[in-house]
C-alpha cells in the first residue's frame, strides 16, 4: 500500500493505493461516507471494501474528500466531492492504462457520489453501492442506470432507510441490459455492526461472480 497525494480541483487529495502488478488488472475507486458526520477513507466499511477488492485482484484506491484529513479544500455537500472523485479516477486510469474493468464503490454519502460518477463516466462497468441514503439524497438521476452492480443494505438501518433503497433497487432491476443485484443483510444496521463477516462474504461472492462474467465476454 502506498500513501500519496493526487492533484485535485481544490488542491492535494490524500489517498491510499494498492497496486496489482498484473498488466490488465481491474481497478476500483472507493468513496467514503459523509465528511460532515465524521466519514473518512479510514472508516471501517471503507477499509473492508478496500481489502475485499485487493483480495480479488483489483488495483484499489481510497481517498479523503476535500477538507478531510490532509486533503485540501472545504466540504461541498456533493458537487465538489464528485469532482474530487473524478480527479482520483483520472489518476487511477493514468497508471492503469490497460485496465478494461473499472469499478466504483461507495458507502452511504460515498455511494451517492459513486453513482453520480457512474453516470458521468461511461468506462465504469461495475459498482458496489453500500447503504445508499435513498431517503436523504436524490437518486433519480439513475435514469437509466448504465451499468450492472450490487446494492447492499441492512434491514435494520435507521439512518439510510432500507425500504427506500429497496424501492430504488426494484426500479433499477426493471431496466433492460443491466443486472442489479440487491442483497439484504438481515438484522444489520447502517454500519453492519456484528454482521461484518456476512457483509464481506456477500460482496466477495458478488465480485467473484461478476468478474467471471466480465472476463468471459
Amino acid at each position: 500500500m502506498v500513501d500519496l497525494f493526487i492533484p485535485g480541483p481544490e488542491g492535494k487529495i490524500e489517498a491510499k493505493y494498492s497496486h496489482n502488478n498484473k498488466d490488465n488488472s481491474p481497478i476500483v475507486l472507493i468513496l467514503h461516507p459523509d465528511p460532515a458526520k465524521g466519514g473518512t477513507m479510514n472508516s471501517k466499511i471503507i477499509f473492508q471494501l478496500y481489502k475485499i477488492f485487493i483480495k480479488n485482484g483489483f488495483s484499489s484506491i481510497r481517498f479523503n474528500f476535500r477538507g478531510v484529513g490532509k486533503s485540501e479544500g472545504m466540504f461541498d455537500d456533493g458537487e465538489g466531492e464528485l469532482s474530487d472523485a473524478a480527479s482520483v479516477l483520472d489518476w487511477l486510469q493514468q497508471y492503469n492504462t490497460n485496465s478494461k474493468i473499472v469499478w466504483v464503490a461507495g458507502f452511504s454519502f460515498g455511494a451517492w457520489v459513486a453513482m453520480q460518477l457512474l453516470m458521468r463516466r461511461p468506462e465504469i462497468n461495475g459498482f458496489v453501492c453500500v447503504s445508499a441514503p435513498a431517503n436523504i439524497r436524490d437518486f433519480s438521476f439513475l435514469a437509466p442506470c448504465p451499468s450492472s452492480g450490487l446494492i447492499i443494505h441492512g434491514d435494520k438501518d435507521y439512518i439510510a432507510s432500507y425500504d427506500s433503497t429497496k424501492i430504488l433497487s426494484e426500479k433499477l432491476q426493471k431496466q433492460k441490459k443491466v443486472e442489479i443485484a440487491f442483497k439484504t443483510i438481515k438484522g444489520a444496521d447502517h454500519f453492519y455492526e456484528n454482521y461484518g463477516e456476512q457483509f464481506s462474504s456477500s460482496i466477495d461472492s458478488y465480485i467473484k461472480s461478476r468478474l467471471s462474467t466480465l472476463e468471459s465476454t
